[in-house]
């Protein structure tokens, strides 16, 4: 008797130990899920963090969005019979419904934000049937405008932001009901019939081989939208489109505006009574009901087209460059502390044959912080309001200032030559691949980008180490995207060169040499071609020095990119 209890015990032992383990991978398991659980969250709060640190100030950019678009519902059949003058039993006459609106997707030019999309879009329903053979009215499609650089992805099956569809909803809006109650709910949702009539219908031949071919052809549109989910939605909408008519095309053709991309289809309107006329049903007094229209969840993402994109720390004179640049009217702001750009800006660069840029024209020498720019001015219209009530002087009979060769403005438009666009995105910091600070939100913006600028600040002990942590975070978001790097801007040279200082300017040209040494050696872009050596350049954008010579290169930048591109 002893051996056969040692046997059981020892097999309890093994199936204990069996167990034990099974415990422990269960709960490392668990452990491993409520991890992912917490970065899922993290991540999400971090995102919505971002999100509310950007729409400060009452700024309404937005480069991300999600919506929910259906296409209109098609409008019913209708159930009616002809009656006129000596035709009392006149034939079946309910016309069929009109099919419902298609949704686009339209690329427009003028816009730079998703913030007028709205969060839910829906097309026109389609009319209903009406009698005497009046088919309902086929609705107008619904055009949602996007801007330029918007990529659009449709969110499948399994992802918790997606809404259901309009299978699943119907599938949603059953449960619970018993089969009966789900087959009355699923005729009331397909079928109209003649008053009074309904009963007598249902237990009609004719209606339940109408009723079997309506469920034969709901099975092959299933089966349509199941096949298009293996290659959903994946658009890039950086170019427009136009329609081209053939020049073989007849006389008279009329021209169709390009509508966009169709995104979601609109539902076939219902059959009228007249469809189910047959030698054996003379009267048929039941019609169809309008189909759903498509329904689906697109992720729309704006990647903004800028020629250039400045990438820099927070406070290295990003918006201070694109003002001078632009001669002020790139409307960013200037402050002495982090983050002051919370969105991305686009300024436009028009620059003549001799190289001469607008934006030196217009006047404005010296770019300070907004909030000493807003004091000046009003005190300049307080001055103006001064003396325009003084008593008129004598008229000076001195020549006027001689007028320069190039004005800005509608006089630039002749001198014209070339044009292109830069980007002043928010400040990078370390870890902004990894969505710290602002992180993504912005960087999105800069893959569109056909050449990159470093802005640095001089002033600063070190600024190549702002040059490196700029370059891995680039490479982190994205590898090889500082290969698009063309140039190295020493922004804040006049801190250090003040006059008079021999030892800040000493130091300033051995700082300056430095940042050029380690460009040299550490910052080398491998190309196709070979190797490229940034270009360093030091300005002063608060002061406008040196500037010239940075659009020169930028443009020279901008053709060589357009070049290989087309």
């Amino acid at each position: 008797m002893l051996r056969p209890l040692c046997r059981s015990l020892s097999r309890q032992r093994r199936l204990f130990h069996c167990s034990g383990a099974a415990c422990q991978e269960a709960s490392n398991a668990a452990i491993e899920t409520q991890e992912d659980d917490d970065n899922l969250q993290d991540l999400l709060r971090r995102k919505r963090k971002t999100e509310w640190k950007r729409r400060q100030g009452g700024q309404s950019f937005l480069d991300n969005l999600i919506i929910n678009v259906r296409g209109g519902n098609g409008g019913d059949g209708c159930v009616a019979f002809h009656r006129e003058k000596w035709k009392p039993m006149g034939p079946p006459s309910g016309g069929s419904g009109g099919r419902g609106g298609d949704v686009y997707i339209l690329p427009t030019p003028n816009l730079t934000t998703l913030s007028s999309i709205p969060k839910r879009v829906r097309g026109a329903a389609g009319g209903n049937g009406q009698g005497t053979w009046q088919n309902g009215k086929n609705a107008p499609p619904t055009i949602i405008k996007v801007p330029l650089g918007t990529v659009i992805r449709e969110l499948l099956p399994g992802d918790s932001r997606r809404a259901k569809d309009e299978w699943e909803a119907e599938e949603e809006s059953l449960q619970g009901l018993s089969p009966e109650e789900r087959r009355a709910k699923l005729r009331d949702d397909r079928w109209l019939h003649y008053p009074r009539y309904a009963d007598d219908n249902l237990n009609r031949d004719v209606f339940k081989q109408a009723e079997a071919a309506l469920y034969r052809e709901e099975r092959a549109r299933r089966w349509a939208r199941k096949q298009r989910l293996l290659s959903p939605i994946n658009l890039d909408l950086d170019k427009t489109e136009e329609v081209m008519i053939s020049d073989d095309a007849p006389l008279g053709m009329g021209q169709h505006e390009w509508l966009g991309h169709i995104i979601a289809r609109g539902g076939n309107g219902g059959l009228g009574n007249p469809h189910f006329l047959s030698p054996m049903n003379r009267s048929p007094k039941f019609a169809t009901r309008g189909h759903e229209g498509e329904r689906m969840t697109l992720y729309l993402e704006l990647k903004i087209l800028a020629d250039i994109g400045l990438v820099g720390m927070p406070n290295a004179g990003k918006s201070t460059l694109l003002r001078a640049l632009t001669g002020g009217r790139a409307k960013t702001e200037v402050a002495g502390y982090a983050f002051t750009t919370l969105n991305p800006i686009v300024g436009v660069i028009r620059v003549a044959e001799d190289g001469t840029f607008e934006g030196a024209l217009q006047g404005e020498n010296i770019f300070d912080e907004t909030a000493i720019e807003e004091e000046r001015l009003r005190e300049r219209e307080l001055s103006d309001m001064e003396n325009s009530e003084e008593p008129l002087r004598l008229q000076d009979n001195s020549p006027d200032p001689p007028r320069p060769d190039i004005e800005p403005g509608y006089d630039f438009d002749i001198h014209e030559t070339f044009r292109f666009t830069v980007a002043d995105n928010p400040g990078l910091i370390s870890g902004a691949s990894e969505n710290v600070g602002l992180g993504h939100s912005f960087l999105r913006s800069m893959e569109r980008s056909l050449a990159l600028v470093y802005v640095v600040d001089l002033s600063r002990p070190e600024p190549w180490d702002e040059l490196r942590d700029l370059k891995d975070e680039l490479e982190k978001y994205q590898p090889g995207m500082s290969d698009k790097a063309h140039m190295v801007i020493a922004n804040k040279a006049d801190l250090l060169g003040g006059e008079g200082d021999r030892d800040a300017v000493e130091e300033a040209r051995e700082k300056l040499r430095r940042l050029e040494e380690y460009v040299k050696t550490e910052m080398i872009v491998k190309t196709s071609d070979g190797e490229r050596i940034l270009d360093v350049i030091p300005i002063s954008a608060k002061m406008s020095q040196n500037l010239k010579k940075v659009v020169v290169l930028m443009q020279k930048y901008v053709r060589q990119a357009r070049t290989v591109k087309v």
